[in-house]
């Protein structure tokens, strides 16, 4: 019976060791006790190999926010006239999810960590508004013609990270349990119900009848969410 010889697993690329090494060492010692010098001896690899890819200890904690930040800001670019909006915005949001939703193990793990670390809660919020940033700029561009342009656009681009994040939070919280998408979905569906306009209506989806009439009587003031809140109320949407 001859016998094969095991073949050696790859290493993993550079970055990626550097990452476990950091976060087993910030499970084992704990996050401020925890050095760059302690993490590049575990990954074996030197100091400018890791300042090479994370300019300082908190960016190892959240090593695909950059590369997300610009596959959303390149999706934005992308969008034409033909697209709506809001929902624009909130399909850009679901890049996020995606991300987090690739490694529920990991992303459990960040979320512990960064609520026991007031540093790492603060560099994550700073994260979340350069997301909420590029959200507005492009929803800006958009609604740049309407006189509360600048108003609308960055209430809605708020209003989708605090929808995305509300849901996001919820399955971190349960342990990467169930669907994000699903609950990210939900949210995100306030958002467009609320500020945009209404799309099509989907295939088996009852639709009403062609001679219904539905008479609205709303104030000439009244803000553009409250008016679509009291159409979907009359429609029988809640």
């Amino acid at each position: 019976m001859s016998s094969s010889s095991a073949v050696p697993a790859a290493k993993p690329p550079i970055r990626d060791a550097l990452v476990a090494a950091a976060f087993r060492l910030f499970l084992e010692r704990g996050y401020e006790q925890t050095t760059v010098d302690d993490i590049v001896a575990l990954a074996g690899v030197g100091r400018r190999s890791f300042f090479r890819y994370f300019p300082s200890k908190e960016d190892v904690v959240f090593p695909d926010h950059e590369r997300c930040l610009a596959d959303m800001t390149a999706f934005l670019a992308a969008g034409g006239a033909e697209h709506e909006p809001v929902r624009r915005v909130c399909d850009a949001a679901r890049l996020v999810l995606r991300m987090y939703a690739e490694n529920p193990a990991f992303s459990v793990q960040r979320y512990r960590l960064t609520r026991q670390v007031p540093g790492l809660r603060a560099y994550e919020l700073s994260v979340v508004w350069r997301y909420e940033r590029a959200l507005a700029e492009y929803l800006r561009a958009r609604f740049a013609d309407r006189p509360d342009g600048t108003l609308r656009a960055d209430v809605i681009a708020a209003a989708v990270v605090a929808a995305h994040n509300n849901a996001l939070r919820s399955w971190l919280r349960s342990e990467g349990k169930g669907d994000p998408g699903a609950e990210v979905d939900h949210a995100l569906g306030y958002v467009q119900r609320t500020f945009g306009r209404p799309g099509p209506v989907p295939a088996g989806a009852q639709a009403g009848r062609p001679d219904d009439v539905v008479v609205l009587v709303s104030r000439r003031d009244a803000p553009l969410w409250r008016v679509v809140r009291e159409l979907e109320a009359a429609l029988g949407r809640d």
